[in-house]
C-alpha cells in the first residue's frame, strides 16, 4: 500500500514589495496616521547642514523658504543687500530679502535659465525699456521698484548689480533651492525673450504682434530646466540643487481652459519635469511641499479664504517636514532675531507675488 502523497509546497514568493518599509504604502504612511503621523516623507540625496551656503529663487512660494532657513538658523545667501539703515518693510518693497539676488519671482525654468544666461554672460539682456510716466520700467523686473527709474543708466546699473549677485549666488553657494510655478509665459516675438508678466499688466502695453503666448511643454521645460542645472554646474562643479513646486493655484490664465484645468496641467508638467530631474541626476533632489499642502491629508485647511494662499499653519508643516527629513532641530531664535524678523512675519501671508495682479483683470462680483 502506497504512503498518502504529501501536499506540494507551496513556494515562497519574494515580490519586490516585500520588504518595503511602512512609507511605501498609503494605509501605513497616509491613512493610518493622517496628517499628524505623516513622518518619512522626504530622504535627502546630500546633507545639508546649517553652516552651508543656500541659495533660493522661484515663485512667490519660495520666500517661505528663505526666510524659514534664516530663522532656523541656516545660512540663506544672500548676495544683494540694501543700505544698513533701510527699514525691512522698505527693503521688501523694493524687492530685498525675497531671494538671493534682486530678480523678483522667477516662474518657469525657462526664464530661470534666461537670467542665468544673461548673469553668465552667454547672451546679452535685451535692449527693450518701457516708458511709465515721466520714467522707465525694467521688462524682466516690471514691479521690483515702487516708483519708475529716472534713467536708462540707473537702470542697466541697478539689473548690472543683481547680475552680479546672481553669479555670486551660484558660485558661492553648496544648495540652490528652486520653486517651480507656472507653465504659462509670454515672450517676444522677434526676440524669443521671455517676460515675467504679460506686457501691459504691471507694466508697459500689450502688443499682439510683437508678445506672443507661449506656454510649455513637458519636453521644453524639461530641457530648459536640465540647461539651466548643466550652466550652474559649469561654474560651481560642487553645487547640489533642490527642485520644489508651488502649490499655489494659477491667479488668472489665457490659455482658453478653467482657471482649476489649467492649475493643475500646469502643475503637472512642473511635478514631473521636477521628479525627471531626481531621478536621473545624482546632484538634483525633489523635496514635496506641493504634496504636502495639496494632499487629501490636508483638505484644503491650509489654503486662506481665497483658496489660493497658503496659511502660515500651512508654510509651518512644510518646513517641519523639510528639517525633519535633514535630521535637524529647528535653531531657537534669540530674542534680538525674533524682535527683527517681526515685519517679515506680518508679510507672511502677503508675499510680493507679481503673479497676483492679474486678478485685478478679472470680472468683478
Amino acid at each position: 500500500m502506497r504512503p498518502p502523497r504529501r501536499p506540494a509546497r507551496r513556494p515562497v514568493r519574494v515580490t519586490p514589495y516585500d520588504a518595503l518599509p511602512e512609507r511605501a504604502f498609503w494605509r501605513s504612511a497616509v491613512a493610518q496616521g493622517g496628517l499628524a503621523g505623516l513622518s518619512d516623507l522626504w530622504q535627502p540625496k546630500f546633507a545639508i547642514t546649517p553652516k552651508d551656503r543656500i541659495s533660493t529663487y522661484g515663485s512667490c512660494f519660495a520666500q517661505h523658504i528663505g526666510q524659514n532657513l534664516r530663522r532656523a538658523g541656516f545660512r540663506w545667501h544672500i548676495c544683494e543687500t540694501p543700505p544698513p539703515t533701510t527699514p525691512p518693510d522698505l527693503a521688501r518693497a523694493h524687492g530685498y530679502d525675497l531671494f538671493s539676488a534682486r530678480t523678483g519671482n522667477i516662474y518657469t525654468p525657462t526664464l530661470l535659465l534666461q537670467w542665468l544666461e544673461w548673469a553668465f554672460e552667454k547672451r546679452r539682456p535685451p535692449q527693450e525699456i518701457w516708458a511709465d510716466g515721466n520714467g522707465l520700467r525694467d521688462p524682466f523686473r516690471p514691479k521690483l521698484e515702487p516708483e519708475p527709474f529716472e534713467s536708462e543708466k540707473e537702470l542697466e546699473k541697478l539689473r548690472a548689480v543683481t547680475l552680479a549677485a546672481l553669479r555670486k549666488s551660484v558660485t558661492g553657494a553648496k544648495v540652490f533651492i528652486f520653486t517651480l510655478g507656472l507653465t504659462e509665459r509670454w515672450v517676444h516675438t522677434g526676440g524669443g525673450y521671455e517676460y515675467p508678466l504679460c506686457p501691459g499688466t504691471a507694466a508697459g502695453y500689450f502688443d499682439p504682434a510683437v508678445h506672443r503666448a507661449a506656454p510649455l511643454e513637458f519636453n521644453e521645460a524639461l530641457h530648459a530646466m536640465r540647461k539651466a542645472l548643466d550652466l550652474m554646474r559649469s561654474v560651481n562643479p560642487e553645487l547640489q540643487f533642490i527642485l520644489t513646486v508651488s502649490p499655489v493655484p494659477l491667479t488668472a490664465t489665457a490659455s482658453g481652459a478653467h482657471v482649476l484645468s489649467a492649475t493643475a496641467g500646469a502643475k503637472a508638467i512642473l511635478r514631473a519635469v521636477a521628479g525627471q530631474l531626481a531621478e536621473t541626476r545624482r546632484d538634483t533632489d525633489y523635496f514635496p511641499s506641493y504634496e504636502l499642502i495639496t494632499s487629501p491629508l490636508a483638505g484644503g485647511r491650509f489654503f486662506a479664504d481665497n483658496q489660493r494662499d497658503v496659511t502660515a499653519k500651512g508654510v509651518d508643516i512644510v518646513m517641519q517636514h523639510f528639517f525633519a527629513g535633514l535630521g535637524v532641530e529647528q535653531v531657537a531664535e534669540r530674542p534680538r532675531a525674533r524682535r527683527a524678523r517681526k515685519a517679515a512675519d506680518r508679510a507672511q501671508e502677503d508675499l510680493v507675488c507679481d503673479e497676483k495682479i492679474l486678478d485685478a483683470f478679472g470680472p468683478r462680483a
